[in-house]
């Protein structure tokens, strides 16, 4: 025969659902969950375009370092309608060529003079994407420092 005693279980208190804490810790792993699959949903075409911008500011300042160690002038210069783009000047067998997406745009007819000299004038290039259009980020140096991927044209002193 089963009594409520202290220290017996009973069918009645055994099923009578779930504590608070086990409420609460489900409900912070649904909220961690859902934050987490948030954040990581950016819209494709705009990273996409970060992406290609933090690369082409590599390649400019690799442009620029083998413009100064083989004695070169190197030319960046976009091709066609900006779907494409050179390093003139460069030996064989030089640097890329394409944008990692294909949806990536720059001016048609932008040209960034690379070197030999250390010190080149202010230059930036305009990068946005045909897909979206929404966002514009520059590719900038004010000639002594690096290239460097922003949002406005005129923060590191450079021109558009």
């Amino acid at each position: 025969m089963r009594t409520l005693a202290a220290g017996n279980k009973s069918l009645i208190a055994s099923s009578q659902g779930f504590t608070l804490m086990e409420l609460l810790v489900v409900v912070a792993v649904i909220a961690v969950a859902t934050a987490g699959v948030s954040l990581s949903l950016r819209d494709s075409n705009d990273s996409a375009l970060e992406q290609d911008a933090d690369r082409l500011a590599a390649l400019l300042e690799t442009g620029r370092a083998q413009s100064r160690a083989h004695g070169v002038t190197v030319v960046w210069q976009t091709q066609a309608n900006g779907t494409r783009f050179e390093f003139a000047g460069l030996p064989p067998p030089g640097l890329p060529r394409a944008w990692l997406d294909r949806h990536t745009r720059a001016a048609p007819g932008t040209l960034l003079v690379l070197g030999p000299e250390p010190l080149i004038g202010p230059q930036a290039v305009a990068l946005t994407s045909a897909a979206s259009g929404s966002q514009t980020l520059w590719v900038v140096s004010d000639g002594l420092r690096p290239f460097k991927v922003q949002r406005v044209p005129d923060g590191a002193g450079a021109r558009p």
